[in-house]
């Protein structure tokens, strides 16, 4: 047995495989508990602290303007000085996880919807912030609050060496002005998926992640997507419950030269919250797959750094290669783009551009920083797809070969009615232009970074998937991020798919007004 794989629980891998199977649609283990979900009575999507000093963020002011299918494409280094004001930061709380619109409903009344998708429009993420003194805001620990724009304050002193020393002394959170914390209060979405929940946890973490890199680089600013911390030290930083809410990612954003030697005194806090929903039903296989994948030492974190396996689709002939619009064509800005975003409910079975779909595949899968895709451009994720209607190609099943920048055409078909059954048999897939599947070689992935990397390559997917709602939108086109059946997915497109697992489900095309 190797020294990194010694007494370490993360690295005995049936844990994910027992979670993954065992939430597969239809007939997973743990989705047959009796159930039944009635939207009137949904959880309460806001955590709302007792008895804390809060702060007002301030008003956005001037928007960026910066180009949204740029702002996903685009890597900023650290370097210089990238220090945001409260301003800045209030601007990227806004546009990751704030209220861009309000919809009443009958019987339901009115339900108010975030910056980035969520499944069931549940909202069981939450965002904190740990940060230096920055014009405007005290050093300190904060809870963002998206319904009155404010941040909680939970510690008040510089406490980012504590996360420093959690995520493994990584660069991008050792010069970070301010690091971004996203947790998940599990039982907002058990409510309604079930045991299932554990991958929507980063599903919808990711979604919102997508944003917070858009409007970072819209802001000249760098990020950094971590999914390697101690996270008991994360969740005791924060005051949480980790049998009801749990650390997911960091994001580190900025560059200061002022890093934070202090070590703090991490005190237990006792904070008192609004109850979250009447319905509080525990499902211990979520608690037991995170406790699973959480790291318990800056050795095992440190061991997660190195690099990402190579996971390549096989050098193919009669690729056909991505005609990305030009950049000139692209200016649809970030903030307007995120405002106008929802979930498509009916697309209109019309014909998209290859132009337009080579924008979005190009432009989302350009490279996301992350601890776990090292070097820049590495990627654990494949995709796989359903052309219905998309000018200039034949119908049919292909594959995007990155290395070749293209699509492999792997078979010629009308498969509208197989991508609603994989759907779950939903219209949506059926009626879209495109429907692209996000896969894992989940066999590479646990292997190189244990139960963690069931987590890495879940948040992976859903970034991309973020990206492809903000690329679509921006082209004024509609997307919706869907379910599936697990093994059928794998099964229409082996044998190129053979032993891949989808991770999630993007449907793209018109929207149907």
């Amino acid at each position: 047995m190797t020294k990194k794989k010694e007494c370490l629980e993360n690295y005995d891998t049936e844990a994910a495989w027992y979670y993954h199977n065992g939430t597969k649609h239809p007939n997973g283990i743990m989705l047959r508990r009796p159930h039944y979900y009635d939207p009137a009575h949904r959880p309460v999507p806001y955590k709302i602290y007792k008895d804390l000093h809060t702060i007002v963020l301030p008003k956005l002011k001037s928007l960026t303007n910066f180009p949204a299918i740029k702002a996903i494409s685009t890597n900023i280094k650290q370097d210089g000085k990238q220090v945001p004001d409260v301003s800045t930061l209030a601007s990227i709380l806004y546009f990751s996880d704030g209220i861009t619109k309000t919809i009443k409903f009958p019987r339901i009344g009115e339900f108010e919807f975030r910056a980035a998708s969520c499944t069931g429009a549940l909202y069981h993420i939450e965002i904190y912030v740990v940060c230096k003194t920055i014009a405007g805001l005290d050093a300190g620990v904060y809870h963002f609050d998206p319904k009155q724009m404010k941040l909680s304050l939970l510690r008040l002193g510089d406490y980012r060496d504590v996360l420093v020393r959690a995520s493994g002394y990584d660069t991008a959170v050792t010069h970070a002005s301010l690091i971004l914390v996203y947790t998940d209060i599990f039982s907002r979405n058990t409510v309604k998926y079930q045991a299932r929940e554990y991958r929507h946890a980063f599903w919808d973490c990711g979604t919102i992640i997508a944003n917070t890199l858009a409007i970072s680089s819209a802001h000249g600013l760098s990020s950094k997507v971590v999914a390697g911390f101690v996270d008991d030290s994360v969740n005791s930083l924060l005051g949480l419950n980790k049998e009801k809410e749990v650390s997911l990612a960091l994001v580190p954003i900025g560059f200061t030269d002022s890093v934070s030697d202090e070590i703090p005194d991490v005190s237990q806090l006792q904070l008192h919250t609004e109850p979250i929903s009447n319905y509080d039903v525990d499902y211990p296989e979520i608690i037991e797959m995170h406790e699973s994948s959480s790291l318990k030492k800056i050795s095992e974190v440190q061991d997660w750094q190195s690099n990402t396996p190579k996971i390549t689709i096989p050098k193919a002939e009669n690729i056909i290669p991505l005609f990305p619009l030009a950049e000139d064509q692209l200016q649809n800005p970030v903030e307007n783009v995120i405002i106008k975003r929802g979930s498509t409910r009916v697309f209109s079975r019309q014909s998209i551009s290859f132009e337009e779909l080579s924008t979005i595949i190009y432009r989302s899968t350009h490279g996301i920083a992350a601890d776990f895709l090292e070097p820049y451009g590495s990627s654990l994720i494949d995709l796989y797809v359903i052309i219905n209607a998309v000018d200039g190609l034949k119908p049919g099943s292909y594959v995007y070969n990155k290395e070749q920048n293209g699509l492999q055409l792997l078979r010629v078909g009308e498969f509208r009615h197989v991508a609603g059954n994989l759907g779950l048999d939903q219209d949506l897939p059926a009626d879209s232009s495109v429907s692209i599947f996000l896969m894992s070689d989940l066999n590479v992935v646990l292997k190189r970074f244990g139960n963690r990397g069931y987590r890495a390559a879940q948040l992976e997917a859903s970034i991309i998937m973020g990206r492809f709602y903000l690329a679509s939108y921006a082209l004024k086109l509609g997307a919706t991020g869907l379910t599936f059946y697990d093994d059928s997915v794998t099964s229409f497109f082996s044998p190129h798919a053979k032993d891949k697992s989808t991770m999630l489900l993007v449907a793209i095309g018109i929207k149907n007004n």
